[in-house]
């Protein structure tokens, strides 16, 4: 029997970050905090979350979860329980590279966590909210799954995987007629760890100013989110582009 909807980002109050522990899960989970809500954050690295939840110790509760882990979802769960419920889930783990040279650890490391991680995780966070009245899945994707990026062949394919299969789940719950909710959030370069030290990038997003902008877009149940719009037309552009001229362009 499902529950009344979920009608606002700020009726929900229970909120599961993963991912927390540096860049833009950090930063969102900080905003969130901001706003009220209790939050459980989760992370490999147990210290940076244990300085977030010093920031607000009686509303922030921590696990360590690996989403490469076949007992991450267990991990979930447990930190769902100690929350008291999950409302929204606000999905930031990843890595990604450029690997020109195609070296083999790279790309399976990053399908290993983009793909099978996000998929393991996701999918706990579905079942559960299919079996407690629905609630807000929100995950970052990113603008280099709109296009193959000869620079970051895996990165880019994983990015694609995973907008394709938030869309794929969003007809699931329509056609269930569950109360879950996604967003997709679509972040163009952002100046976080993920680009390692003084990264060069073309127009290089801010990680506060972003995470500003994903809460909103969370906010007003947005199904994808590009950030920012200098990459809401570079990314309309690229999908117009013909594959025979793509194939022949340099993107860095």
């Amino acid at each position: 029997m499902q529950n009344k909807k979920h009608d606002s980002f700020n009726n929900m109050r229970k909120a599961i970050v993963i991912g927390a522990s540096s860049g833009l899960g950090n930063e969102v989970a900080r905003l969130l905090l901001e706003q009220g809500w209790t939050l459980g954050v989760a992370a490999r690295r147990l210290e940076p979350l244990e300085l977030l939840r010093e920031t607000a110790p009686e509303r922030v509760l921590t696990q360590v979860l690996d989403v490469t882990s076949e007992d991450a979802p267990a991990a979930l769960q447990e930190l769902i329980d100690k929350v008291g419920g999950m409302d929204l889930l606000f999905y930031a783990a990843g890595i990604g590279k450029q690997n020109l040279e195609l070296e083999p650890s790279v790309e399976l490391g990053t399908v290993t966590t983009n793909g099978l991680g996000f998929t393991r995780m996701i999918g706990a966070a579905y079942r559960y909210m299919a079996a407690h009245g629905g609630g807000h899945i929100a995950a970052i994707s990113s603008i280099a799954g709109t296009k193959g990026l000869g620079a970051a062949p895996s990165y880019s394919a994983t990015k694609a995987f995973q907008a394709t299969y938030l869309q794929a789940l969003e007809q699931q719950t329509n056609m269930r007629k569950l109360n879950i909710t996604f967003t997709d959030l679509r972040p163009g370069f952002v100046a976080t760890p993920l680009l390692g030290d003084n990264p060069k990038y073309p127009m290089l997003l801010d990680t506060r100013k972003v995470a500003q902008e994903m809460v909103r877009a969370v906010n007003r149940n947005r199904h994808v989110w590009v950030i920012d719009w200098r990459w809401r037309i570079t990314t309309a552009l690229w999908r117009r582009i013909p594959r025979w001229i793509w194939r022949r362009l340099k993107i860095k």
